[in-house]
């Protein structure tokens, strides 16, 4: 038995070693508490090997850790500054004695103006000096305006012989819901795009689909918004990966999502020209629309084929200005995309296995190669013209019947290694890492989601320029962003190769400048956030995005309160999306049947008995349900009268109503009966990941004709639009206001994992 003094003792802190010191300078965490709260060691090796991933050299920990702290001594200004509007604002400007500084702020405008002139002497009381190499330098805090206007601003300095540059980045304090957004809850949709398929698309839902889906839940039912899956760019050629959440680039869009008769060049085809297209249109069909799996490879090998033949023809005046103003604005980045794409077209999807001279976005031979291929990377820009086309089409749709957000697009956590922006962008990712999760209550051999993180200080270097053009693109046409897993703006599981996801670490983000850009670009775009914090979250970072009105994600089967009793909807968070379900779920006619436990047992992905995980988890929904019946929404069992599955469903998405979450969602799939799986986190080939069609209640794919007919989906709609009478709840606790629950939301974090969707 242990003594109370040597209790005490044996739970002293310890020293920190120069190596965890060193890790802590770069955010990377030493220990980390797991999901079942148990404090658990990083290995020195793992940490070394993540260290060496940010380009740090921990062969001797104290040296590298005294050269870190004297770094931004040697610079004139740091590489960027994010701030939020109406801060009392101080830059910090290393001079060295005797010498005299000078700044100017030019504002995004093109507004310049003096800062004046200071002195390097160290006559302020509060002004800290230190010697480097040689030199007494004074670390001089500059008081910048307060009523600097949102955007991204440039400070310059000049210092003897040195100048530097400050990227000053202006963010809203608060961003919440736009003002196109009225009073009260709104609803919408939730699906993946690419498996609603109509008798018009070539096997592969499209954005002509997305446009009539959403003018029709917009007109017909009172939907919002319409939630799909990311669009991101994938290969340029089969095999495409089908994971919508593994894109090539998060920058760009994937052509497989054309409408090709919707291409106004099309109609201009000649007669021998358009035989051939309606021939390779004719074959995806007689292949493709019977088959029941989303076949990407020959969907988009045959759109390819296609958009060759209309791309050779000549555009008008009109449109050709339009393109080529669109060229323009999109720039270096477009072009490097385009010359990523016609590379892999030659040498493979993966940059990683090119000839060594192409694996650089900026070295000779590539230039040499764009100069000898402008016409297969002019095509691959106008692919990414016409989506630009297409997406405003399907968004403008959108608002016009009555949607007050329309689109609402997903940002995936990263991207492949091999692809298109970690080819472009090599220098801001880390290599030898790969992203994922540690192991959990649902996924508990942890998740490896294949991605490289982005280095922090890599994007503090670059000005945070690589998040904010990806925000930026992503809303151009949209009404608000899902950010898939938005706690890794926050902190990141890094697993370095040939380690386990057990075996990993966190590595910490400047969330403020993250969130700040998120929220500019959103802001700019009159656009909603929608964070996914579900999973292992920590505390501090739902307040965080609370006070900065980034909207949260409740899940009703993971609501719950401190007891572990399901959480009354009236208590809910009122500055979230709400919905019964998610995809990395099967839709509820399958998880009310427990088929996920089924479907994890059969993968090997439960750590403990099938029969004891499937009990679990009939206790847990068994609970829901209670609370279901306890406020009159569904019918109590009593065998042969028993409540449908459809019955029940309905009923949830009642209760769902009752919650004063500002944005209501319903799955495509419950709408209209589906039971399968889109997504089994921790897996990759050993299920159909991304690859199921919207199906029936039997299973049998359906067409978005027949979905735009569907009662059981009008049906739904009703019941998130029309809530049961406030006389049916049992709990008259009111939600706090938004800026009332920052210290009220961790009664709703859900006992799942960081959800990785890969």
């Amino acid at each position: 038995m242990t003594s109370p003094a040597s209790a005490s003792a044996s739970a002293a802190p310890a020293t920190p070693s120069p190596l965890h010191e060193l890790a802590a300078a770069h955010g990377v965490s030493t220990s980390f508490t797991d999901w079942r709260d148990t404090v658990v060691d990083v290995p020195d090796e793992a940490i070394r090997e993540v260290l060496a991933a940010m380009g740090v050299d921990a062969a001797d920990p104290a040296a590298a850790l005294a050269e870190h702290a004297m770094a931004p001594w040697r610079r004139l200004l740091p590489p960027s500054l994010v701030v939020r509007e109406g801060d009392d604002i101080r830059l910090l400007a290393h001079v060295g004695e005797r010498d005299e500084l000078e700044l100017t702020l030019t504002l995004e405008s093109g507004i310049e103006q003096s800062l004046g002139g200071h002195d390097g002497t160290a006559q302020l009381v509060d002004t800290e000096t230190r010697d480097v190499d040689g030199v007494t330098v004074s670390a001089i805090p500059v008081p910048l305006p307060t009523d600097l206007p949102l955007g991204y601003h440039t400070v310059r300095a000049s210092s003897g012989d040195r100048s530097a540059e400050c990227v000053l980045v202006v963010t809203p304090r608060w961003l919440g819901l736009p003002d196109s957004f009225g009073e009260g809850s709104s609803w919408g949709f939730a699906t993946q795009l690419y498996s609603v398929r109509s008798r018009g698309s070539w096997g592969v839902g499209d954005l002509a689909d997305l446009t009539d889906l959403a003018v029709w839940s917009g007109a017909e039912l009172g939907a919002d918004y319409l939630l799909i899956n990311p669009l991101h760019a994938a290969e340029p050629v089969a095999p495409l990966e089908p994971s919508p959440y593994l894109p090539s680039s998060r920058r760009f869009f994937n052509p497989l999502y054309l409408r090709v008769e919707e291409v106004p060049e099309f109609a201009q085809l000649n007669a021998d020209d358009r035989a051939t297209v309606d021939g390779i249109a004719a074959r995806v069909h007689r292949e493709l629309d019977e088959k029941d799996a989303i076949d990407r490879d020959t969907s988009w090998t045959a759109k390819r084929d296609a958009l060759k033949l209309i791309f050779a023809l000549p555009r008008r005046a009109g449109r050709e200005l339009d393109y080529q103003a669109f060229t323009q604005r999109e720039g270096e980045s477009l072009e490097q995309f385009a010359t990523w794409s016609v590379l892999a077209i030659e040498h493979g999807n993966d940059a990683r296995e090119w000839p060594e001279a192409l694996q650089g976005a900026t070295t000779i031979a590539v230039s040499d190669f764009a100069r000898a291929h402008t016409d297969d990377i002019e095509f691959e820009m106008w692919l990414q013209w016409l989506l630009d086309e297409q997406l405003q089409r399907a968004q403008g749709k959108a608002v016009n019947a009555g949607m007050s957000l329309g689109i609402m697009h997903d940002l995936a956590v990263g991207v492949h290694p091999g692809g298109a922006d970690a080819w472009r962008l090599r220098d801001a990712y880390a290599t030898g890492i790969r992203v994922g999760a540690p192991p959990d209550a649902f996924n508990q051999v942890g998740q490896d989601w294949q991605q490289p993180p982005w280095r922090p200080d890599r994007l503090a270097e670059l000005a945070y320029a690589p998040f904010r053009d990806l925000i930026a693109g992503v809303l151009r046409h949209a009404g608000g962003v899902r950010i898939d897993h938005i706690i890794g703006l926050f902190r990141l599981w890094w697993t370095p190769e040939g380690r386990t996801p057990a075996e990993g670490t966190y590595v910490r983000y400047d969330h403020e400048a993250m969130i700040g850009v998120l929220a500019l670009e959103a802001q700019r775009a009159g656009a909603v956030v929608v964070g996914e914090d579900l999973g292992v979250v920590e505390q501090s970072a739902r307040d965080y995005l609370l006070e900065r009105g980034i909207l949260g994600t409740s899940i009703l089967w993971f609501e719950r309160d401190e007891n572990g009793d399901p959480l009354p909807a009236e208590r809910w968070r009122e500055l979230c999306l709400a919905s019964v379900t998610t995809h990395d779920l099967p839709p509820n006619a399958g998880y009310l049947q427990g088929e996920h436990v089924k479907l994890r047992d059969k993968l090997g992905v439960l750590t403990r008995p099938v029969e004891e995980e499937a009990a679990a988890d009939e206790a847990e929904r068994g609970s829901w349900l209670d609370e279901i019946r306890s406020r009159g929404l569904l019918a109590p069992e009593s065998g042969s009268s028993s409540p449908s599955i459809a019955d029940t469903i309905t009923a949830l998405h009642r209760y769902l109503a009752l919650a004063p979450s500002r944005l209501l969602n319903v799955a495509l799939t419950d709408a209209v009966g589906d039971r399968r799986t889109q997504n089994q986190p921790g897996t990759i080939d050993e299920y159909p990941n991304w690859r199921v069609p919207l199906s029936g209640p039997d299973g049998s794919p359906l067409w978005l004709e027949d979905v735009v007919e569907s009662e059981s989906a009008a049906a739904l709609a009703r019941a998130v639009s029309h809530p049961a009478p406030a006389a049916d709840a049992q709990d008259d606790t009111v939600a706090p206001r938004p800026e009332e629950q920052i210290a009220d939301v961790a009664r709703s974090t859900p006992d799942v994992a960081d959800h990785g969707e890969v």
